[in-house]
């Protein structure tokens, strides 16, 4: 893997893709998370150590169509400068002779932040031309937005050929890469993965996957009820997915061929609407009564899956166990996060697969107690289903 530790940067003007789509306040655009910013911190400082100067690429939001005042990078340009502990220079452009000029005169030790590059929809498009501009303004390429990795846009991928043999990983990108790797492809055994989220129509590729490499599959969330209502049970007006429910009966059957132990939620915390207001209570998962709906995993399926994720060597996580947004359906998600945090601390590796799982392990203050916190969802999501993300395999043409 070819990282930013191959090469001596003294001189140089690197052009880093990195991933500052940061959560802002909606009034006064204040960052309210700034995980997004410190995590290519390192590689920053690495370039900059070396001696060379630093021109940063990102994407914030999806603007619809040019510029939008609310998904300006200059919202965070202040607190990236405190991050770095020196001035970040901020250009209202991200291509154009007014950014070449200046990008060209940069001095040693010097950083620059472009404009949000969906300002144009060349970037979305991976459009060449557009790459080409882009990759101009640079010596070397750096890719560190491992969020991004999955998609073919014009600085995520395209430009990358602009660079052959000047293309590197970060450290973001580098670390996501062997800990994703570490789990599906030299994991311990027994080895766990945790499935969640609403529907199953989303992870089907990721569960299909699993199945060959996993012995215990651990499935909560929404789209448990599929499973659930597939294997005879009612389950009120729980969401289900009723096209998915013979694919439902062929994935468990499947795992029985394989071996795999599929754990689905014996009891759900259930209430009457989708609403933290409403009175809750506690039954059998497949004896929901019409009109209730489960909105999280229950104490009898909190413990049997604590079992199974105190006992693992190597567990992987992806998707809340309920709605855990709400307090009254958060203990779910909250205890699997526990479990998985104490199974690290007896020695199991754990991977926390980006997204609500990652937002789940920093509300809980588990962060630091889980082995390895991924900042790109989809992108992750995508790698463990067997995807090429064109933003990985383009540098590991080198």
């Amino acid at each position: 893997m070819k990282t930013i530790d191959d090469l001596d940067f003294s001189g140089k003007k690197a052009l880093i893709r990195v991933d500052f789509n940061v959560p802002l306040n909606k009034d006064t655009y204040e960052i309210t998370d700034d995980t997004r910013l410190k995590a290519p911190l390192d590689t920053i400082k690495k370039v900059l150590k070396d001696g060379g100067s630093v021109i940063l690429m990102s994407h914030l939001g999806r603007p619809k169509n040019g510029p939008e005042k609310k998904l300006s990078l200059s919202h965070i340009v202040e607190h990236l400068s405190k991050l770095l502990n020196r001035k970040v220079i901020f250009l209202d452009d991200c291509i154009g002779e007014k950014v070449k000029a200046i990008c060209s005169n940069l001095k040693q030790g010097e950083v620059v932040l472009l404009e949000n590059l969906r300002f144009y929809s060349e970037e979305t498009k991976g459009d060449p031309g557009f790459a080409k501009a882009l990759a101009s303004l640079g010596d070397v390429y750096i890719n560190d937005a491992f969020g991004t990795a999955h998609r073919a846009h014009a600085s995520t991928a395209v430009i990358a050929d602009h660079f052959p043999g000047k293309r590197f990983f970060g450290y973001v990108m580098a670390n996501e890469l062997s800990n994703a790797k570490q789990v599906l492809e030299s994991a311990q055994k027994p080895f766990t993965a945790i499935v969640g989220g609403a529907k199953v129509s989303d992870k089907i590729l990721i569960i299909e996957n699993l199945l060959e490499k996993v012995d215990n599959l651990i499935i909560g969330g929404g789209m448990a009820y599929t499973f659930i209502k597939a294997q005879g049970g009612s389950i009120g007006n729980s969401i289900c997915e009723n096209d998915k429910l013979e694919l439902a009966v062929d994935l468990l059957a499947k795992a029985k061929l394989l071996g795999v132990e599929i754990l689905l939620p014996e009891d759900s915390v259930i209430s009457q609407e989708f609403s933290n207001e409403c009175p809750t209570d506690i039954c059998a998962s497949g004896e929901i009564n019409d009109g209730w709906m489960g909105l999280d995993i229950g104490p009898l399926s909190i413990k049997k899956f604590h079992e199974t994720i105190i006992r693992s060597k190597t567990l992987l996580w992806n998707g809340p166990m309920g709605v855990f947004e709400m307090s009254n359906f958060q203990k779910g998600t909250k205890e699997i996060a526990n479990s998985v945090a104490e199974a690290t601390k007896l020695g199991a590796f754990s991977l926390i697969g980006g997204g609500d799982s990652a937002a789940a392990v920093n509300k809980f203050g588990l962060s630091d107690q889980v082995s390895f916190v991924s900042t790109g969802g989809g992108a992750l999501l995508e790698y463990i289903e067997g995807k090429d993300l064109p933003g990985v395999s383009v540098i590991m043409k080198d």
